[in-house]
């Protein structure tokens, strides 16, 4: 007689192993402000609407021009400032260039210039921006007045933007700190007030909403940059905690880009590596903006007069012989 012997069923297999939970990062408060807001676009639509809430601010014996062309607002994500507001102003390239921020972050990366996205040398910014846009960038030195605001304001006023580092307050807006708030934006624009009668209204057309501020009808029209007429200069900036445009006085901005002179001790001393250049913040950043020429003409012209040598100077002519006749 045979015996079947039944066997105890398997054990059931392990529960699968629920992966540890891990949570998103914290995000800042200025990310979760742009996160419920979306950018003005528009040359101008932002802007008027700035100067229309400050309008106080503004002397009204003076003649106010505007020129701005717009650029594209992203929040950065980290101490990547310099790095998006090259990114912005990439959108002013001429004919246009695609580039995306992924591509900037890289390339810093890999020539050295940053470690987490900073960019304590406005040199490095330069050479990154001719590598990453394709354009050709002045870098300035010696502080943002006398030659150099002129310089800023004719640039602006033919549309091509300036990446400018700052002390960044809480509001965004420029202040001193002694470089311990060091920051980026790009101009993109700017707010002249010049003597009445001054510029030809020719060039100019009023703005609908603000009878007594013009629009610059276009870039070829002459600049008051180096004019006894200019009185009073506004730029129009954008920077990578905010969507929106924000409106500066030139000389607050210049008295901030003045005085970085070092970094926040506490963010030095985190333990972080950063890539700070031989001489610290102060040589890298103050005093200094990059200027980009995103026009594909002013590139080629500029590229043309640095390589290839102008011809030598034709001798001149006793003026006996350049008058005499010519004889067979």
């Amino acid at each position: 007689m045979s015996m079947e012997c039944s066997l105890p069923p398997p054990p059931p297999p392990p529960a699968p192993c629920t992966p540890p939970q891990t949570s998103a990062p914290k995000k800042k408060l200025y990310q979760t402000i742009a996160g419920s807001r979306r950018a003005v676009e528009g040359d101008h639509t932002e802007a008027c609407l700035l100067i229309s809430q400050r309008e106080t601010s503004f002397r009204k014996d003076l003649q106010w021009i505007l020129a701005n062309t717009y650029v594209p607002s992203l929040i950065q994500d980290g101490p990547q400032c310099g790095l998006v507001a090259l990114w912005m102003a990439a959108h002013l390239r001429q004919p246009r260039l695609s580039v995306d921020m992924e591509t900037v972050v890289q390339t810093a990366l890999s020539r050295g210039y940053t470690a987490q996205g900073e960019m304590f040398s406005a040199d490095n910014m330069a050479l990154l921006a001719e590598e990453v846009c394709g354009c050709k960038a002045k870098l300035l030195s010696g502080g943002l007045s006398g030659n150099n605001a002129a310089a800023i304001i004719s640039h602006l006023w033919g549309r091509q933007p300036v990446l400018i580092p700052y002390d960044e307050d809480y509001n965004h807006e420029p202040c001193q700190r002694s470089g311990h708030r060091a920051h980026w934006a790009v101009a993109s624009g700017i707010l002249l007030g010049v003597d009445q009668g001054s510029v030809s209204k020719e060039h100019v057309q009023p703005d609908p909403s603000l009878p007594w501020l013009y629009l610059a009808a276009d870039s070829s029209s002459s600049c008051p940059a180096g004019s006894t007429a200019l009185r009073d200069v506004y730029i129009l900036a954008k920077q990578g905690k905010s969507l929106r445009y924000q409106l500066w006085s030139l000389d607050t901005v210049a008295q901030s880009n003045e005085q970085l002179r070092m970094m926040d001790p506490q963010r030095a001393s985190d333990g972080t590596k950063y890539v700070v250049p031989k001489g610290g913040v102060e040589a890298g950043l103050a005093g200094k903006a990059v200027m980009l020429h995103t026009s594909w003409t002013l590139l080629w012209v500029s590229r043309l007069s640095e390589k290839i040598p102008l011809p030598p100077p034709i001798p001149t002519l006793p003026t006996r012989a350049r008058t005499a006749p010519l004889t067979s």
